[in-house]
């Protein structure tokens, strides 16, 4: 029950509708005995600045996950960044100090990888494609050059915003193979779609699924739907597939730990 005296947190996005994190990290206060509540607040990029000032007066208020389209934008804003936010240059988690400054980091990357072991896909030693450069993208490139990945592709519409990425990587791994290319698995033992393409029925897919090899992994950080088109694809080309519901509920503990 909501009372008085509940924390309040937020989930901000633009759309709003395929969150999953309410339902998940609700459920998570809910078997620690918490009194919090986490709701989805629905927040266009124009609204981006005013809403974060307003957040810093909120004396009830914890914190807020950060999601698509902000985390690049919202870690401009913050006061303070843990290491994985300075490396990537984005945040998905925000604590609200008592005095109003804001401390943001990243999980996206450690939850992927994580989530991709759980489920037998270690990306240690493997040749991987990332498709996307935005906030989760960078965050997850770093943790996948973290965990030894051997070569690193990462494909994006501009250019520009995937070299910029291959070069903060190049900075904190200077011994890696990482660099900006195609939307080409054919050489790759695992893709990674970063992008938003498939959160929608009308979107094309993020590259060429009939290019796919039948024992490359093809893997997801879209939540809603969980059979986004790109899986369905890669599925019907016989490939092993990974949802995106993974990467959200390997961070879970670790938002919340660093919201509370």
């Amino acid at each position: 029950m909501i009372t008085g005296n509940t924390r309040l947190f937020a989930i901000i996005a633009d759309p709003i509708a395929q969150v999953r994190t309410p339902q998940v990290l609700n459920a998570y206060f809910q078997s620690q005995d918490l009194d919090a509540v986490l709701v989805p607040v629905h927040v266009p990029a124009e609204g981006l600045a005013e809403v974060i000032a307003g957040f810093r007066r909120m004396k009830n208020l914890g914190g807020f996950i950060v999601t698509v389209p902000h985390k690049i934008q919202v870690a401009a804003l913050c006061d303070e960044l843990g290491p994985a936010a300075r490396a990537t240059g984005s945040v998905n988690t925000v604590r609200r100090e008592a005095d109003g400054r804001l401390a943001g980091d990243m999980f996206d990357g450690a939850g992927f990888v994580q989530g991709l072991r759980t489920q037998g896909h270690d990306p240690a030693g493997k040749r991987l494609l990332l498709l996307g450069a935005g906030g989760a993208a960078g965050a997850i490139a770093f943790s996948l050059v973290e965990a030894g990945a051997a070569r690193l592709v990462i494909a994006n519409r501009t250019l520009a915003k995937a070299q910029a990425i291959v070069q903060r990587l190049r900075q904190a791994f200077p011994h890696a193979d990482v660099r900006a290319g195609t939307a080409d698995p054919r050489e790759c033992d695992m893709v990674v779609n970063a992008t938003t393409l498939g959160m929608r029925a009308e979107d094309p897919l993020p590259l060429d699924a009939e290019l796919l090899r039948p024992e490359t992994v093809v893997a997801e950080i879209i939540m809603k739907p969980e059979l986004t088109p790109l899986l369905a694809e890669a599925h019907k080309q016989g490939c092993p597939i990974h949802y995106g519901r993974h990467m959200l509920d390997e961070q879970v503990r670790l938002m919340a730990r660093f919201m509370l």
